[in-house]
Formats: structure tokens, sequence, C-alpha cells
């Protein structure tokens, strides 16, 4: 069963995005192999996101690109918008989701099978925060355990 985090009351989601990326992927222990990290969102946002992945830390560098792109297979990290279920069962690795947006895919079952791991990003707007409470609705109602990390204590 996945394990589903919600990382609630963020304040910048796409600054926290970077953070959490870089923690997830620094965090893989020596002699296995890199964690995957498929991260879903709006395309504007996923825009700003690339260029903020290149930018936020002079001494990291995480490698990414979009789905779209050739790489995109032996690149660890990896951006799309497109949340249907048929697409990211053709992304190229799912070790963790890393969910930006407000949208939940019409078969949830389907994406908790493909992830072990999915991390919501729910940021301080009114409409977000609505979006992500149906997305913890969503879940539970699939049996599963969530964890809430709450950022306003931060």
């Amino acid at each position: 069963m996945a394990r589903i985090d919600f990382h609630s009351n963020v304040n910048d989601k796409l600054e926290y995005a970077c953070r959490l990326t870089r923690k997830i992927w620094s965090a893989t222990p020596e002699g296995e192999p890199v964690r995957n990290i498929v991260m879903v969102g709006e395309k504007a946002d996923l825009q700003k996101l690339n260029d903020l992945l290149w930018s936020f830390s002079g001494a990291d560098f995480l490698p990414h690109c979009f789905i779209e792109d050739e790489a995109a297979a032996e690149t660890p990290i990896v951006l799309t918008d497109d949340f249907t279920s048929s697409a990211l069962n053709n992304v190229p690795h799912a070790d963790v989701m890393i969910h930006l947006g407000m949208r939940m895919p019409a078969d949830v079952a389907a994406l908790v099978a493909r992830f072990p791991r999915i991390v919501e990003v729910v940021t301080v707007n009114e409409a977000e925060r609505l979006a992500g409470r149906e997305r913890y609705k969503a879940y539970r109602d699939l049996g599963h355990e969530l964890h809430n990390f709450d950022q306003s204590k931060s």
C-alpha cells in the first residue's frame, strides 16, 4: 500500500517543492538506486518550477526535465502536467510522486498502485485547501493511512 503524505499550510509551493525534492533526492542511502521523482502540477506552475530548480540553490543540482523530453527515461526528476492514469502509467519511473496541483485523477486506485509514495502539497490558498481536503477524503476512502505534516508549525 502506498505511503501518502500531505504537506499542508505551505506558503510557497514551488519553493517548498524544491526543498522537498532536494530532501528526498539526498535521502537515498549510499549503494541504493537513486530515488526517482515525478512532479505533477499545472503547466504554468511547472514552467516556473523548472526555472526555480535550476536556481534555488547554488550548492545543489537536481537533474530534471519535462516528460516530453527525450532524456526523461534517464532523468531522475520528471515534470508532467498530464495527470491521467494512462499517462502516469507511461512515466519511465515511479518511486515518489509529488503532486502540486488541485486535480485528482479519476482512477485513484491506479495512482496508488503505481507510486509507492505520494506527497500532496497543499498551500494556504483556500481553493487549494478545499481541493486538498477532497483528495485526502479520496485516499482515506480507499483505506490508506495518511500522514499530515502541517507547515504552519515549522
